[in-house]
């Protein structure tokens, strides 16, 4: 038997199996599966995805790409979704003291549900994390100083 034989009759056998197999038995895609969420940010300050939509309790992979070319310590991005009813600007305000923290002010730790640390030139990161089960409207922004005020900022909306 040659190989491509032997492959041809692997093929057929699962077509056979899957044409028998109930309804349901197949895997749903959309069941169980994680929502990925590509952005990129570069060195004109803004993310290219500023609204992500989710279900109550859905699982997203965010994954934040830095496509620029300026040092990290002048102009690194990361990203970071605070609760609802947070105030982003005072985040950004407060995270712009916190350098030796990478941006993340540990005293507010409390107000992020998730983050991607600071990215330098060419460096992608992620983070896969639960939507929360409340709907509603819960901002995400870079920290690094300045970045939220020139418009890196964008929102979950849980419906």
């Amino acid at each position: 038997m040659t190989a491509n034989t032997t492959r041809i009759r692997a093929a057929l056998l699962c077509a056979a199996l899957l044409a028998l197999a109930p309804r349901g038995a197949i895997a749903n895609p959309a069941s169980g599966s994680v929502k990925t969420v590509l952005i990129t940010a570069n060195d004109s300050l803004r993310f290219n995805v500023t609204r992500i939509e989710a279900q109550p309790g859905q699982k997203i992979h965010v994954q934040l790409h830095n496509a620029g070319t300026m040092p990290k310590d002048v102009m690194g991005h990361n990203w970071v979704l605070l609760r609802t009813g947070q105030d982003p600007s005072a985040y950004a305000a407060a995270a712009a003291t916190a350098k030796n923290e990478g941006y993340e002010p540990k005293t507010l730790g409390g107000e992020v549900l998730a983050a991607i640390p600071l990215l330098g030139p060419g460096e992608t990161g992620g983070i896969t994390f639960e939507a929360p089960s409340v709907p509603g409207t819960y901002p995400f922004l870079c920290s690094s100083p300045a970045h939220y005020a020139a418009g890196m900022r964008g929102t979950l909306v849980v419906k």
